[in-house]
């Protein structure tokens, strides 16, 4: 019998979804195991050798093997209608507007999070789990679920999560979030599972696994490379200084592949999609002190109205650095940086934090110089 109640928990085949699943039994929830197809290489392409990573064959028999050993019941869902309309659309949406997307909070909020509660509904499960680094709690004073970093702070997944609403937080479990990764892979190795212990970690694009975004753009929409190819490098100025092969193919912050010999190196610093041009220059042309997100989720608070200091990160890598951040409108948010940010993407994510906790995110689509620069936020950096 359960002492904890029924957990659906989300099983890739990696070791940290396993080691979450078998965590969680061993904690006396009534766990179900639950693996879900999200694409296949007939549809992304890149394939070079066997299938790899969350949604091959092998994957999936993994998971299976784990639930098998702990005797729960393990389901295999296809989602991979979901996940095409609304992640592999947008991604390739965002590059033909010339912004660089980031599908992992994508997938977090409208795909795994939607996906999995409603099979825990229909599953009778209260609860669901991953093996994300995050923590989440609730905040008595609040009356919020709270949403922090993990414990290891090279793996802390936070930055991915800002998009679950409140309601989503409050169904939701994180096993991992108070380990370090090694620890989590002596556990794997404790339990048994000598299957996935040592599996690597995957970090390319679930969808496009040889990691090329400009072939998967190309497969995709039919005739991309001469429709935007032979548009103009331009300076800021105006003056052309050489001929790309189409502004989907390029970043903001971007020096290599470039094809420029100007006598300094330069960066892409703008991307115009109506007229196809690039926009480069010196390192210093990078380097912008304000930005403003939409399609906002706040959650520590149900506000930001007031100024408030923040840790604020800009891409998932990203250490964080200090400023100033207010609610603009309802759903958008601004922040004004301590210092200069290098390469401030519209398309990211920026996240906001107050110690350990996530205030708030959104979806960059503005940057800038500042009206008033946050100078003196004392802000001490987030530990992530």
């Amino acid at each position: 019998m359960s002492t904890h109640g029924r957990v659906l928990v989300a099983m890739s085949g990696g070791v940290d979804s396993s080691v979450t699943a078998a965590l969680l039994h061993e904690q006396g929830y009534d766990v179900v195991g639950i693996t879900m197809k999200t694409w296949d290489y007939s549809t992304s392409g890149g394939r070079s050798g066997k299938e790899v990573g969350c949604c091959s064959l092998e994957s999936m028999n993994d998971a299976r093997a784990v639930a098998m050993r702990f005797d729960f019941p393990h389901f295999i869902v296809d989602i991979r209608e979901e996940f095409g309309d609304w992640v592999i659309e947008r991604f390739t949406e965002e590059y033909l507007a010339g912004r660089t997307p980031n599908p992992c909070v994508l997938c977090n909020t409208h795909i795994k999070w939607a996906a999995l509660l409603r099979r825990a509904d229909d599953l009778d499960c209260q609860y669901i789990a991953t093996g994300h680094y995050a923590r989440v709690r609730h905040d008595a004073d609040l009356q919020r679920y709270v949403l922090s970093t993990g414990l290891d702070g090279n793996k802390d997944q936070s930055y991915a999560l800002w998009g679950l609403p409140q309601e989503h937080l409050a169904r939701s479990i994180f096993p991992l979030g108070t380990y370090e990764k090694p620890e989590i892979r002596q556990m794997a190795s404790d339990f048994g599972l000598d299957r996935v212990a040592e599996k690597p970690d995957s970090y390319e694009i679930c969808f496009i696994p040889d990691n090329d975004y400009r072939r998967f753009l190309k497969d995709r929409v039919d005739g991309l490379a001469e429709e935007v190819g032979g548009g103009a490098f331009v300076l800021a100025d105006g003056t052309v200084v050489g001929e790309h092969e189409g502004y989907p193919f390029y970043t903001i912050g971007q020096r290599r592949g470039l094809g420029l010999a100007l006598g300094e190196p330069v960066y892409v610093t703008a991307i115009d999609p109506e007229t196809n041009t690039i926009t480069v220059g010196p390192r210093e042309d990078l380097m912008q002190q304000t930005l403003a997100a939409r399609q906002i989720n706040l959650i520590k608070y149900s506000d930001l109205r007031e100024e408030r200091p923040v840790v604020a990160k800009i891409r998932y890598n990203d250490p964080g650095a200090p400023g100033l951040a207010w609610q603009e409108e309802d759903d958008e948010i601004a922040v004004a940086f301590a210092a200069p940010r290098r390469a401030i993407t519209p398309g990211q994510s920026v996240v906001l934090y107050e110690g350990e906790d996530v205030l708030a995110g959104g979806w960059i689509h503005a940057v800038g110089t500042p009206e008033h620069a946050a100078e003196d936020a004392d802000v001490a950096p987030v530990s992530a």
